[in-house]
């Protein structure tokens, strides 16, 4: 039988890098690309050269300065990528050049080639599309861990999803479903054609009687409710929950455009949730943070990889379609964001070199 590294392309080292720099808080044109010269892997650490890279809501944040714990500018943002090995500092394998894998970086992911510590590598299917599988990189890494360590849905559960037509809401129906959930899920309406495709039902999330709108489609109340919008809407997201069941709350979206501090809406929230957790109703209240357990490293890498693995594996099956909304060059950064903001797509828009 031929070695299966065989069939594995090879890549090259590159002389210079090409990066998309937020300079400050700026329009989407105001995102540099700029040329600087590559630095080789040091101990412990792989270059990748990025195949494909995502643009999530949390950069859309760091470009109004509004991301919880995001970097001072100027910066390189970049949540995740997909990409091959090109150069390996010492300690590091041989064997790892030439092959593929997906990373979570939080920042720097913008970037034609990327520096990243070894042990953050998770290996990439060859039989599956690179931007394909980067929309699952953030997007499955959140909507894994929600539904099944912190939410456990099983199955006949009945869950809602807001913003089921978006990058993590695509990704947390068809994961619902497979889970053998029914799966609620929130979109204006120009998006419920996609959202049924995924096999959710879908609401319209501008109805003036939202809350009542959705009752109607689980009179018990939910079983799981998954809200990335935060604000006031999260009181009825609460509220909408079965006697036992779990608000997993992931983001503050509705104050993304809300000017002043970044840390406030967050900490409001965190506050709301620790009070709903002491009520003795037995209901279950979260925020989930996909950074959260870092400190014990070696864990945290582990449970990382083992729930990628396990949406690779669905991608590579055919059991999740991958929800790609644009491919656009690193160099067209801005046209991406604008596009990734526009409100206009179902799914991920994603860098490509």
């Amino acid at each position: 039988m031929n070695d299966p590294r065989t069939s594995v392309p090879t890549a090259t080292a590159t002389a210079t890098v090409t990066e998309a720099v937020l300079p400050g808080i700026v329009d989407p044109d105001g995102i540099q690309v700029r040329t600087r010269p590559a630095r080789p892997a040091g101990p412990g650490q792989v270059v990748l050269a990025m195949e494909a890279a995502g643009i999530s809501f949390a950069e859309q944040q760091m470009r109004r300065g509004k991301y919880y714990d995001q970097p001072p500018f100027p910066f390189v943002p970049g949540y995740d990528l997909v990409g091959r090995a090109v150069d390996v500092g010492e300690g590091v394998p041989g064997e790892v050049l030439g092959r593929r894998f997906a990373v979570l970086t939080k920042t720097g992911a913008w970037a034609s080639h990327v520096t990243v510590d070894a042990g953050d590598l998770s290996a990439v299917p060859e039989s599956v599309d690179s931007a394909e599988a980067e929309t699952f990189v953030v997007n499955g890494i959140t909507a894994w861990q929600m539904l099944h360590r912190l939410a456990k849905v099983r199955p006949g559960q009945t869950v809602l999803v807001h913003g089921a037509n978006g990058g993590v809401g695509s990704t947390l129906v068809q994961l619902a479903r497979i889970a053998g959930a029914r799966v609620v899920g929130t979109a204006s309406a120009k998006h419920h054609e996609a959202v049924r495709a995924l096999g959710a039902v879908p609401v319209d999330y501008r109805d003036p009687d939202l809350e009542n709108r959705l009752r109607v489609h689980a009179p018990q109340g939910y079983d799981a409710v998954f809200d990335h919008v935060g604000g006031e809407g999260i009181v009825a997201s609460y509220r909408l929950l079965a006697a036992k069941g779990t608000l997993v709350s992931y983001g503050t979206a509705s104050t993304r455009d809300v000017q002043g501090s970044s840390k406030a809406p967050v900490l409001r929230l965190f506050a709301r949730l620790m009070l709903w957790n002491a009520l003795p109703n037995g209901k279950g209240a979260h925020f989930y943070n996909i950074w959260a357990g870092r400190r014990r490293l070696g864990t945290f890498r582990a449970k990382l990889h083992a729930d990628l693995a396990q949406v690779f594996a669905l991608l590579a099956d055919g059991r999740l379609v991958p929800q790609v909304a644009a491919r656009v060059p690193l160099a067209e950064v801005g046209e991406a964001v604008r596009l990734a903001e526009s409100g206009t797509v179902v799914g991920k828009v994603v860098l490509v070199p």
